[in-house]
């Protein structure tokens, strides 16, 4: 009998086993965590619902169900002639469906919501009255550009109409025997000339306060006056009188 309960070291399911060193601490903590995954499995079977989920399911039942005859105004109504499913109203007018309800849900006060409206509506108000101040504003400088470019283009005309009285006075001068301009700025200077006493200084710190439209007009007159010639018409006439009978005026507007 004894001999029966000892193992046979040659038999095949001795053979079969696995007795690798630290195999059963490995199947020991395999053991553990498949235990510990169905303890939790089972807690969250058994774990309770909260007051709210089981307010909520039990609201969304009743909503989900029709009105029966055991609701007193439901009853009122079919003793009025009501039938479920009818519009409200004598002629059938009313509503069919209930009015939906508003739950609130949330823990803050009456007319938080309304104020979190109000606020937001304040918000996108502000920020489309920023976009057109924004945009009113690029609209003021596009204008100032444009007449700053407008006036930079008539001060470039005027400097090219004051240039050609010049050369013209400048001529008209010298034919007639005037070695010297009335004004130093009555003629072209050379760019490097060196002015040799304080007068002329003078006379260029008093021409450089007029403004270029001002020498325009100087010297217009100048050259009508004291030559006859009209720098628009690019003519000289005989004397004063012919000068007034034949020329247009005395302006490039007069001239267009």
């Amino acid at each position: 009998m004894e001999e029966d309960e000892e193992e046979d070291y040659m038999s095949d399911l001795f053979i079969k086993q696995d007795v690798r060193p630290g195999l059963p601490m490995v199947r020991r903590v395999k053991e553990a965590i498949q235990k510990e995954e169905k303890q939790k499995e089972a807690n969250e079977k058994n774990r309770q619902k909260s007051i709210k989920e089981e307010e909520k399911e039990r609201r969304d039942l009743v909503l989900k169900s029709a009105l029966g005859n055991e609701n007193k105004g439901f009853a009122l109504l079919q003793k009025m002639g009501y039938k479920s499913g009818q519009a409200l109203g004598r002629s059938g007018e009313g509503i069919v469906e209930p009015i939906p309800l508003n739950i609130k849900t949330g823990r803050s006060g009456l007319g938080h919501d309304e104020l979190k409206k109000r606020k937001a509506e304040e918000k996108l108000e502000n920020y489309r009255q920023k976009l057109h101040m924004k945009k009113q504003a690029n609209e003021q400088a596009a204008d100032d550009f444009r007449v700053r470019f407008k006036n930079k283009q008539e001060e470039r005309k005027m400097e090219g109409d004051l240039r050609k009285s010049q050369r013209a006075c400048q001529q008209l001068d010298t034919q007639n025997g005037i070695d010297v301009p009335k004004e130093t700025w009555y003629w072209i200077e050379p760019e490097e000339e060196e002015r040799k006493d304080e007068e002329d200084k003078e006379d260029a710190c008093t021409s450089s306060d007029l403004s270029v439209s001002e020498k325009l007009q100087i010297l217009t007159a100048y050259l009508r006056e004291q030559h006859f010639y009209c720098i628009w018409c690019g003519t000289t006439y005989e004397d004063s009188e012919d000068l007034s009978s034949n020329c247009p005026g005395d302006s490039a507007a007069d001239h267009d």
